[in-house]
C-alpha cells in the first residue's frame, strides 16, 4: 500500500468532508444539518472537519462553489450575437439553475436555497458579498461592450450588467421562497428587453491620490494559476497591471481595464483575511457568472480582466504585498519582466494603469 504524503492526505480528507457534507446538505438542509453527521459520513472525526473548515458555514460555501465551478465548463455557441441575444442567452443558463415547484425539497438544485441568508446574517460576508456582486457586473459589462462598443469614449454598459444580474438574482430568490411563481421564459425575454435601455452610464474617475511610485524590480509571478473566468492559466508574465485586491475593494479593478492601454494584460488578484471562509464565497460567486459568460458569449467577447485567487500569498508576495486583508489594494505595472511603478491605496489601479510610461 502506497503511504499518502501529509499534502496528500489532508487533500484526501477535504475531499471526504465535502463529498460527505453535500449529502448532509442535501438531505437534511444548511440548517438541519449537523458538523457530527458530516464527520460520520466521512469517516473522519470532528476535529478533522474543523481542520479543514473553521464551521458549518465555511463548508457550505465551499461546498456550493465546488458545485459552480464543476458547472462552468464553456459551450458550442454561434460566434455572433448582439448585446440582446446575448442577455437573453446569460438568462437561459442561469434559468435552468433554478428549482422548480415540482422538485423535491432534497433536490439538488434546492442545495443554495440557504446561501442568502447565511450572506445576510453577517457583516463579514455582506461587504464582500456585495463587492463580488460589483465585480461580476464589471465582468459582464465588458463583456456586452465587446458586442456593442458605447458610442461615447467614456460610456459603458456596466449598469445594464447591474440590471441584468438584479433581476436574475431577484428571480432566484423567488423561485426559493416561492415555487411555482417564476417563468422562466419571462426571466429571459425581460433581460432581452434590457438591451435596449439607455442609462447615459459613464466611466468616471473618482478624485483619489493613491501612493505612487516608480519601481525597478524583478517581477517574478509563481507559476501561473486558473484564470476564474475562463479556467485557463493566467498570463501573469505578460506586461500589464497586476492588482491586489482585497475583498473590500473588488470594484476598483475596473478602474485598471479602464486605463490601461488596449494590448495590456490586467489581472486583479484576490486575496482576503479570511481566507477559508471567504475564498469559496468568493470562487461561487464568480464561477456563477463565469459560467454564464462561457456559454453566452463567443470567445472573442469573453471580458480581458483576469481574475486569480491568492490563496497561498506567493502572487501577492511577487507584487511587494507581504501582509494581506480585505482592505487590500496595490496595483503594479509589469514591462518586460519588472515591476516598473507601483500604486497603493484608494486609486492605485487607476494610477498604476495611467501613469507615465
Amino acid at each position: 500500500m502506497v503511504r499518502l504524503t501529509r499534502a496528500q492526505a489532508q487533500e484526501r480528507n477535504r475531499a471526504k468532508v465535502l463529498a460527505a457534507a453535500r449529502e448532509e446538505f442535501a438531505e437534511r438542509g444548511f440548517r438541519d444539518a449537523k458538523i457530527d453527521s458530516i464527520a460520520d459520513r466521512a469517516e473522519l472525526t470532528r476535529g478533522a472537519v474543523y481542520s479543514n473548515f473553521p464551521g458549518k458555514r465555511a463548508l457550505y460555501f465551499a461546498v456550493l462553489a465546488e458545485l459552480a465551478e464543476q458547472a462552468a465548463a464553456p459551450a458550442e455557441i454561434e460566434p455572433a450575437l448582439t448585446v440582446a441575444e446575448a442577455l437573453g442567452a446569460v438568462a437561459r443558463v442561469w434559468v435552468t439553475q433554478l428549482p422548480l415547484s415540482t422538485e423535491d425539497e432534497h433536490a439538488p438544485s434546492r442545495l443554495g436555497m440557504d446561501l442568502m441568508p447565511e450572506i445576510l446574517a453577517d457583516e463579514v460576508t455582506r461587504r464582500p458579498y456585495a463587492q463580488l456582486m460589483k465585480l461580476n457586473a464589471v465582468l459582464l459589462g465588458l463583456a456586452l461592450e465587446r458586442l456593442r462598443p458605447p458610442p461615447a469614449p467614456d460610456g459603458r454598459l456596466v449598469r445594464l450588467a447591474e440590471a441584468a444580474l438584479t433581476v436574475l438574482h431577484g428571480a432566484g430568490q423567488l423561485a426559493a421562497a416561492a415555487p411555482g411563481f417564476v417563468e422562466p421564459f419571462d426571466v429571459v425575454r425581460v433581460c432581452e428587453q434590457l438591451a435596449d435601455l439607455d442609462l447615459d452610464d459613464r466611466w468616471w474617475v473618482a478624485p483619489m491620490l493613491p501612493r505612487v511610485g516608480a519601481a525597478d524590480e524583478p517581477w517574478s509571478p509563481p507559476p501561473p494559476a486558473p484564470d476564474a473566468i475562463t479556467g485557463e492559466p493566467a498570463a501573469l508574465e505578460r506586461d500589464g497591471v497586476v492588482a491586489v485586491l482585497g475583498l473590500h475593494r473588488l470594484a476598483a479593478a475596473e478602474d485598471a481595464v479602464r486605463a490601461a492601454p488596449p494590448d495590456a494584460e490586467v489581472t486583479a488578484v484576490v486575496v482576503t483575511g479570511a481566507p477559508q471562509e471567504l475564498f469559496p464565497l468568493a470562487r461561487l460567486a464568480i464561477a456563477d457568472l463565469a459560467r454564464c459568460l462561457r456559454q453566452a458569449f463567443p470567445r472573442p467577447a469573453w471580458p480581458r480582466l483576469r481574475v486569480v485567487y491568492d490563496e497561498s500569498g506567493e502572487l501577492a508576495a511577487a507584487a511587494g504585498v507581504t501582509s494581506v486583508s480585505d482592505a487590500t489594494q496595490t496595483a503594479v505595472r509589469v514591462a518586460s519582466g519588472r515591476i516598473v511603478l507601483r500604486a497603493d491605496g484608494f486609486g492605485a489601479c487607476h494610477a498604476a494603469a495611467s501613469g507615465p510610461r
